[in-house]
C-alpha cells in the first residue's frame, strides 16, 4: 500500500468505485481506494439494481441517463459483464393527478432527447399482459428502463480504475482522519498511514462515521428496504422477451423479471429508520431480519395489481440497509468549510445515479467546477443548521414520499416548523400559509376569513388563486409589506473589501452610499450568483441573494478570499421587511425623521425607522417602488409595529411569496434557479447588460463572458403571453416552433396585474423576436403563446426609479 496519493476515496461500494474509475479517466492516476472489507460490503451487493431515468429534476434526469449510458462502455473497457438488461419500464398513473405528473414530466424529456410516451390503459397492458389494468387512467413508458448485476457492475468500475493506474485496498478501516497544516490529510488505516491531498467520503453506509472522524455532520440516514423474489412463474419463463419493469407509485412497489420469476420492492409508509445512533463497523454482507408486517398492506395491493403474485411461491425476502439524504438526492461536491475534503454520499439509487455522481465529482476536482448545474446535488443545499433530529424524520418522509405526486407547490410538513423568525407567531396569527426554504419558514400567502390554511397541492391552479390576487393588487395600487427574511446577506469587510469584490463579482462595485446589481460566474463563464451589493462604507459592503443558496456562494467565497477581506453570513442575524407599491414611500417617511424623498433608485443609507436603527436601500424585486429596510431580530417586531401601525389608513397589507412570484412576471425578472442557475451563462440571460466589461480588474470568467459577448450566445431568454387554461407554466415545458421542439421554459405563472399567463424560457437568439408565435406544452397540452418584449407593469420604469 502506498503512503502518499493525490485522492484518497474512502468506500468501496458502486459509487466510489465509480469515482474511482472517473478520475483515472480524466487524468488523474495517482489515486486509490481504501475498503475496510470487500467491494459492494454495504447497500450495493443486497441491491436490487435497478435503473430508470425518471426524475422530477432535469439534471438529475440527465445524470441518471448518462450513468445509464456508461455500462456498455464499461463492459468494453474491462471485458467484464455488468448484467445488462435494457426492458424497458412503464410506470403507472391510477389517478388523474399521477398522470398530471407524468404529461409534466414527458414535457420534460422532449427536449432532453429522452425518447418516452404516454401510453393508454389499452397499450399498457400490450406490453404488460400480467398488469391488472383497472383503475389504470395512462402511463410512462421510458426504453431505457432496465436493471443489471450489482456486484458485477461494481467490479467493472474498481476494474476500470485499476487500469487507469488507481490502487484499491481491501480489509484496510479508516481509524482517524487528521487535516495537516497545507490542507492535505492523513488517512490511518489499520494497515497505515497515508497521506492524501484529498480525500472522498463515499463510506455509504459508514459515511456519518466517517465524517465524523473529522468533525463533519452529513446529513443522511440509513432506512430498511425489503424487497422479495418470487418462485419460477410460468407466465414469465414462458415469455419470448423479457418482462418489462413496472413501477405501481400507488401500490407503492416497483417490479421486474428476475430469471425465471418476478422481483417486487416496496416504499411502504410504515417504514423504519435503521442504526439511529451510528452503523456498526462490522455490518457488512448480512441482512436485516425479516418484517413482512410492515410491508403486508403494500403486498395485499401488489396482488390485485399484479394476479400472477397470489400463484407464486416466495423463494427470497432481502431486507437491507441504505441510505436517504432529506430530499432523496445524493450529498456530492467539496464539503463547505473544510479544505479538500470531498463528499459522494446518499446515493440512494446508485445503479441509476452512481455513474453520473463519480463523473459530476471527478469534473469537479479537476476542472475546478462541473459540466452542468449540480446544485440538486450539491451537499452546499444543506447549511450547518440541519441537524439529526432534523434530518431523520425528513428521511422517513422523502421514502415514505418515494411514489407519491410530486406537485410544484406541495410543502411537505416532517420537521416543521424548526427555523423562525421573530414575526412567525405575528403572521401564523394573521393567516398565514406557511412554505419553507432552506429549513426556514416563509409565508406563501396569506388564508382569510373561512380559506382554509394550505393551499391544495396541484399541477394546475390551486386554491391560493384569491388570497395571491389580493395581495397583488394591495402592491399595485397602495402598498404590500412582506419580510426580507429569505434573502442571504453576507458582510463584506476588510481595506481590500473592494478590490476583492471587484474580482468576484463580474458587475460594478458601487461607490458608498449606492447599490448594483451584478451577476458573479465561474472560471467557465456560467453564472453561480446574482448579487445585490450596497456599500455602507469604503471597507463594508452588504451581499444579498438567494436564501437557499448561502451555502454555495459562501463556500465560493471562502475559496477564492485573499486579502485583508472578511466574509461574515449575517443571513439570520440580520432581517426586516419590504414594502413596496405607490404608497410605500409615504409610509416610510411616517416612521423616520430622514428625508426619504431625497433617496434616488439604488440609495442606501442608515436610516432609524420608528426605533429601530435600521439600513435602507431603495429598490424592490416586485419591479413597483419598493424600499427594503434591514434591522437585527431583536428589533424587528418593534420595526413593524412602527410601520404596521402607520400604514393603516394607506392600505398597508403583508403579501408571501406567492404574489411576490407574480409581480416579478410583470416585469419578466429572473429567479435564481429558474432563470439564472450554472446552467445558463450572462448572455443568454441578459445578466450580460450588468458585467462591466470596461472595469480594468480581471474578474473570474472575464475571458469566457468577452468571448460570448463577441460571438454572441446561440439562445435567448424571452418572455412570453401564453393562452392558459387553468394550469400554468411551471418549469422546463417545451417551447414548439414551426412543429418541433427549439427551446423550453424555466418558469412561469399568472400575472394577477395584467390577468395574463406567463411565462419566459430560451429560444434560439435568431428567432427571439417580438410577436413570435409559439406553442408550449402544458400537462401534454400545446397551447399558443407568443414572444413579448414590453412589460406588463410601468414599461418605463418611471415607477420603480422615480
Amino acid at each position: 500500500m502506498k503512503t502518499h496519493t493525490q485522492v484518497c476515496v474512502i468506500g468501496g461500494g458502486v459509487v466510489g468505485c465509480s469515482v474511482l474509475y472517473h478520475l483515472t479517466k480524466l487524468g488523474w492516476s495517482d489515486v486509490m481506494l481504501i475498503e475496510r472489507s470487500e467491494l459492494t460490503s454495504g447497500s450495493t451487493w443486497h441491491a436490487a439494481g435497478g435503473f430508470h431515468t425518471l426524475n422530477g429534476d432535469t439534471n438529475m434526469a440527465a445524470l441518471q441517463g448518462y450513468t445509464i449510458g456508461l455500462y456498455k462502455e464499461l463492459e468494453e473497457i474491462t471485458g467484464m459483464s455488468c448484467g445488462l438488461h435494457h426492458v424497458g419500464g412503464i410506470t403507472l398513473a391510477d389517478t388523474p393527478e399521477r398522470l398530471d405528473m407524468l404529461k409534466a414530466e414527458r414535457a420534460k424529456h422532449r427536449y432532453m432527447g429522452l425518447h418516452t410516451e404516454i401510453l393508454g390503459p389499452s397499450e399498457i397492458k400490450e406490453r404488460a399482459e400480467l398488469v391488472n389494468i383497472d383503475g389504470i387512467v395512462g402511463g410512462l413508458y421510458d426504453p431505457l428502463d432496465g436493471h443489471l448485476d450489482p456486484s458485477g457492475t461494481t467490479h467493472a468500475y474498481a476494474k476500470a480504475a485499476r487500469m487507469g493506474g488507481a490502487e484499491i485496498v481491501l480489509h484496510n478501516r479508516v481509524l482517524e482522519t487528521n487535516q495537516q497544516p497545507d490542507g492535505s490529510w492523513q488517512v490511518v488505516t489499520e494497515k497505515g498511514t497515508i497521506i492524501a491531498e484529498h480525500i472522498v467520503n463515499a463510506g455509504g453506509l459508514w459515511a456519518r462515521e466517517v465524517g465524523a472522524m473529522a468533525g463533519i455532520y452529513f446529513p443522511l440516514h440509513p432506512m430498511e428496504h425489503q424487497y422479495l423474489v418470487t418462485d419460477d412463474i410460468p407466465e414469465i419463463y414462458e415469455r419470448d422477451s423479457e418482462f418489462p419493469h413496472v413501477i405501481d407509485p400507488g401500490g407503492e412497489s416497483y417490479l421486474r423479471q428476475e430469471g425465471r420469476g418476478l422481483c417486487i420492492g416496496f416504499y411502504e409508509k410504515k417504514c423504519e429508520p435503521w442504526a439511529v445512533d451510528g452503523t456498526p463497523w462490522d455490518f457488512g454482507h448480512e441482512l436485516l431480519n425479516d418484517k413482512l408486517e410492515k410491508v403486508e398492506d403494500s403486498i395485499e395491493f401488489a396482488y390485485r395489481r399484479f394476479p400472477v403474485l397470489e400463484r407464486a411461491g416466495v423463494k427470497t425476502v432481502i431486507n437491507g440497509p441504505f441510505t436517504f439524504a432529506p430530499d432523496g438526492n445524493p450529498l456530492v461536491g467539496p464539503v463547505p468549510g473544510v479544505r479538500n475534503y470531498w463528499s459522494a454520499c446518499a446515493v440512494m439509487a446508485g445503479f441509476s445515479q452512481g455513474g453520473g455522481v463519480g463523473l459530476t465529482l471527478a469534473q469537479w476536482m479537476i476542472d475546478g467546477e462541473p459540466a452542468q448545474n449540480s446544485f440538486a446535488l450539491d451537499c452546499a443545499r444543506f447549511g450547518n443548521w440541519i441537524t439529526p433530529g432534523y434530518t431523520r424524520p425528513k428521511v422517513i418522509e422523502n421514502y415514505q414520499n418515494r411514489f407519491s405526486v410530486t406537485y410544484p407547490n406541495e410543502e411537505l410538513p416532517a420537521a416543521r416548523p424548526f427555523k423562525t423568525t421573530p414575526m412567525f407567531d405575528i403572521f401564523d396569527g394573521m393567516g398565514a400559509v406557511w412554505g419553507q426554504q432552506f429549513g426556514l419558514e416563509v409565508v406563501n400567502y396569506f388564508a382569510e376569513g373561512a380559506e382554509p390554511r394550505y393551499e391544495t397541492p396541484s399541477f394546475r391552479r390551486s386554491n391560493a388563486w384569491d388570497a395571491t390576487a389580493r395581495e397583488v393588487k394591495a402592491v399595485r395600487e397602495a402598498v404590500g409589506i412582506n419580510e426580507v427574511h429569505n434573502f442571504s446577506k453576507f458582510l463584506v469587510t476588510g481595506s481590500d473589501a473592494r478590490a476583492w469584490l471587484d474580482r468576484i463579482m463580474a458587475g460594478r462595485i458601487p461607490n458608498v452610499g449606492r447599490v448594483s446589481l451584478t451577476p458573479m460566474l465561474s472560471p467557465k463563464g456560467k453564472l453561480i450568483g446574482d448579487f445585490t451589493v450596497s456599500c455602507l462604507h469604503e471597507e463594508e459592503y452588504q451581499l444579498t441573494a438567494s436564501y437557499g443558496s448561502q451555502e454555495f456562494h459562501l463556500r465560493w467565497f471562502l475559496q477564492n478570499l485573499e486579502g485583508d477581506v472578511q466574509v461574515k453570513n449575517i443571513s439570520d442575524t440580520r432581517n426586516g421587511f419590504q414594502i413596496a407599491g405607490p404608497r410605500a414611500g409615504e409610509l416610510l417617511q411616517r416612521c423616520t425623521r430622514s428625508d426619504v424623498g431625497t433617496m434616488r433608485f439604488m440609495d442606501v443609507r442608515p436610516m432609524t425607522v420608528g426605533m429601530a436603527d435600521c439600513i435602507v436601500q431603495r429598490l424592490s424585486y416586485t419591479g413597483d417602488l419598493g424600499f427594503e429596510i434591514y434591522t437585527d431580530p431583536i428589533s424587528q417586531r418593534a420595526l413593524w409595529n412602527a410601520l404596521w401601525t402607520a400604514g393603516q389608513d394607506l392600505g398597508l397589507r403583508p403579501f408571501g411569496m406567492r404574489a411576490m412570484m407574480s409581480l416579478r412576471l410583470d416585469k419578466f425578472f429572473g429567479a435564481w434557479l429558474r432563470e439564472f442557475s450554472p446552467d445558463y451563462t450572462a448572455a443568454e440571460t441578459g445578466l450580460d447588460r450588468f458585467i462591466a466589461f470596461n472595469k480594468s480588474t480581471d474578474f473570474i470568467g472575464r475571458k469566457p463572458a468577452e468571448a460570448e459577448r463577441a460571438n454572441g450566445a446561440a439562445r435567448k431568454l424571452c418572455a412570453f403571453e401564453v393562452d392558459a387554461a387553468d394550469a400554468d407554466v411551471i418549469a422546463y415545458e417545451p417551447i414548439w416552433i414551426d412543429g418541433a421542439v427549439q427551446g423550453f421554459c424555466t418558469s412561469g405563472g399568472h400575472s394577477h396585474w395584467a390577468k395574463k399567463s406567463i411565462a419566459q424560457g430560451f429560444v434560439p437568439s435568431d428567432l427571439a423576436k417580438d410577436g413570435l408565435a409559439v406553442e408550449i406544452e402544458i400537462l401534454g397540452n400545446k397551447r399558443p403563446a407568443r414572444l413579448i418584449t414590453s412589460p406588463l407593469f410601468d414599461a418605463d420604469g418611471k415607477r420603480m426609479r422615480g
